[in-house]
């Protein structure tokens, strides 16, 4: 897993007024939080986060904090619900002999057989919760859907990873080869259900005598 450094600078004040003139300076605060320490509030470039935030990898992060390097992964991140900056985030440090639980997203590769017999490809699944070692985090699960034909399904249990476990159902979906919900519904019938001819009205007897 590749590892991306960030400078960040220990916030001493958290005014309201400290917060938003830093975030207006392009500064986002943050905090940093580990097992049996005191965790340490910061102020972070927001330049410097977005090679976190704007991927489809995960990364581990090398936090330079004074003069200390402190190994840590993007534990979350806060947005601003009408500009989309990010206005907060947060550090969680980790251990090299310790396992963590972490997301990581799922990428699908291939041309799917279900796909040229009609079908569409639905991602049910886009991030997974894993749990590992630090060393073993991948940046991303890979997926390979070409052999799957219409109505397959890739499950949780069909993932072999190594020294990583999934912290999701086993039989809970990850991908799947369906039709479109219109040609769903053209060729469903519920059980026992037959298709009704178009209703004919018969004529009055009245009508018939005054053709």
């Amino acid at each position: 897993m590749s590892e991306i450094s960030v400078k960040a600078d220990k916030r001493t004040k958290s005014t309201k007024g400290v917060v938003n003139q830093a975030r207006r300076n392009g500064t986002v605060p943050g905090i940093y939080y580990s097992k049996g320490s005191e965790p340490i509030s910061l102020f972070v470039a927001e330049s410097s986060l977005k090679p976190l935030v704007y991927t489809s990898e995960t990364h581990l992060v090398n936090l330079q904090v004074e003069d200390k390097e402190l190994k840590a992964i993007l534990k979350n991140i806060q947005f601003d619900p009408v500009t989309d900056r990010i206005i907060h985030c947060d550090f969680l440090g980790i251990s090299a002999d310790q396992e963590i639980e972490i997301e990581v997203p799922v990428a699908i590769e291939g041309q799917a057989k279900g796909v040229k017999e009609g079908g569409i490809v639905s991602q049910a699944m886009h991030k997974l919760r894993v749990s590992c070692l630090p060393a073993f985090i991948p940046e991303h699960i890979l997926l390979n859907i070409s052999d799957l034909s219409l109505n397959q399904s890739i499950h949780v249990r069909d993932l072999k990873l190594e020294k990583v476990k999934v912290l999701h159902a086993d039989d809970a979906i990850i991908v799947s080869i369906n039709l479109p919900r219109a040609a769903q519904e053209a060729t469903t019938a519920l059980p026992g259900e037959e298709v009704k001819e178009p209703e004919v009205i018969s004529k009055g007897k009245q009508a018939e005598e005054e053709e």
